[in-house]
């Protein structure tokens, strides 16, 4: 969330750079209902000063043995008044933290304006694979080897929902338990949390109020359906004052992701690269503000190393203003290339969200004994989702004679080379 203040002071900064995330951004009605607050604040803070001085007026006169009535009938009339307003006063906090809660963060200044189409590739990593031979799809190799089937998943419960079978299942299992042990053995805190939150924790996360259309209510009991760890890690210190030397905190979360993904798409996006429910690896990141993009170099890196020790080609891109989560400053993602298409796809997206969402969450440390406390930052990044990556290994992997080998550190927990 922003701050009111900034808002206050550099409305026309402000502005100009959230437009380039929506053009249809107004702060007008913001600011507006703010100067209203703030002279009501003010009308409240002289009614106040008017009481007390009658209220010593009242006992200088009752000291004295004089009538005060009219004076206490004057009293009780400014006490209601100062009911009415503080109750206005109450409901312009709800409707402009309710506008602000709206509202995306501000871009980093690094970051490219515009549409998708105008990502910045930073960087290409190893070998594009160009085979002499026909690549299949992931979705007909898995299949043919009955590794996969989306037929008794959806059967199960619906479109989109895959079913990991045999080996699938077993080599599903191995990618989750390589990069949750390599991040932990990187020095994240291993956590295994709820896969469920309230309200709250998907407001903090700003999953919520904006963007409840695309996950999942249980409604009889008010919580949610995990679509990222991220909604869930960062409320581990919400209300919390962190002391400084125990920053950055660094924290690596296994969970299934549940996602509605509302909308249509093509036969490109069939299989696993659009689901309702996938695995991931999530990397979690409190840190200073003087330190949050020098930690995300760092996140980032964390993320690559998984992708280089699977060998597998990838690229990494700095997307743009119109294309980043509500809460990320800047956000690099991590792309697979899938051979059987000839296009990437993201399996990690890299996140600075700077105060944003610890604002929402009031997660702050405390630099020094003597000094206020200070909103943290918050990073997040997959470390990776599996749906693409296994993807990305049935197809890259695919032998001339019909095999997918399987990555080096993956075949000792699978006991084999093929599938």
């Amino acid at each position: 969330m922003l701050d009111i203040r900034a808002i206050r002071e550099r409305r026309e900064e402000l502005e100009a750079r959230l437009k380039t995330r929506d053009r249809s951004i107004d702060l007008a009605p913001i600011v507006k209902l703010d100067e209203k607050r703030r002279r009501l604040i003010a009308e409240v803070e002289g009614l106040k000063a008017e009481r007390n001085r009658g209220s010593q007026e009242v006992g200088r006169r009752k000291k004295e043995g004089k009538d005060a009535s009219d004076l206490l009938s004057h009293l009780s009339g400014i006490s209601d008044r100062i009911g009415e307003l503080d109750g206005e006063i109450r409901r312009l906090d709800e409707e402009i933290e309710r506008l602000l809660s709206l509202l995306p963060n501000l871009p980093h200044p690094s970051v490219p304006t515009g549409p998708e189409e105008n990502k910045v590739i930073l960087r290409e990593v190893g070998e594009k694979p160009v085979p002499d031979y026909p690549i299949k799809p992931h979705i007909l190799v898995g299949e043919e080897k009955g590794i996969l089937d989306f037929t008794r998943g959806a059967a199960m419960t619906g479109s989109r929902f895959p079913m990991y079978i045999g080996m699938g299942a077993r080599l599903e299992m191995a990618l989750i338990n390589f990069m949750f042990t390599r991040h932990a053995k990187r020095g994240y805190t291993p956590v295994l949390p709820p896969f469920l939150a309230n309200e709250r924790s998907f407001y903090v996360s700003s999953q919520l109020p904006k963007f409840a259309d695309d996950i999942y209510r249980i409604e009889r009991d008010g919580l949610y359906l995990n679509p990222t760890a991220e909604s869930l890690l960062v409320n581990i210190h919400r209300d919390e004052i962190i002391p400084a030397d125990q920053l950055p905190k660094s924290y690596v979360a296994y969970t299934p992701c549940f996602r509605r993904e509302a909308g249509s798409y093509g036969e490109e996006e069939r299989g696993l690269i659009r689901v309702h429910q996938f695995n991931k690896v999530e990397l979690f990141k409190f840190t200073t503000p003087e330190s949050s993009y020098a930690e995300l170099d760092s996140l980032i890196a964390d993320a690559e190393e998984i992708l280089k020790a699977l060998r597998i080609h990838y690229r990494v891109v700095l997307l743009t203003t119109g294309d980043m989560a509500q809460q990320a400053a800047k956000t690099v993602d991590l792309e697979v290339y899938l051979p059987a298409q000839g296009r990437y796809y993201e399996v990690s997206s890299c996140s600075n969200c700077e105060d944003f969402q610890a604002r929402r969450g009031n997660i702050r440390y405390r630099p020094s004994p003597k000094e206020k406390p200070r909103f943290v930052h918050t990073l997040n990044g997959s470390g990776v989702a599996t749906s693409r990556l296994m993807a990305a290994i049935l197809e890259n992997n695919q032998t001339e004679d019909g095999r997918v080998l399987i990555p080096d550190v993956l075949q000792p927990m699978v006991e084999a080379v093929y599938v």
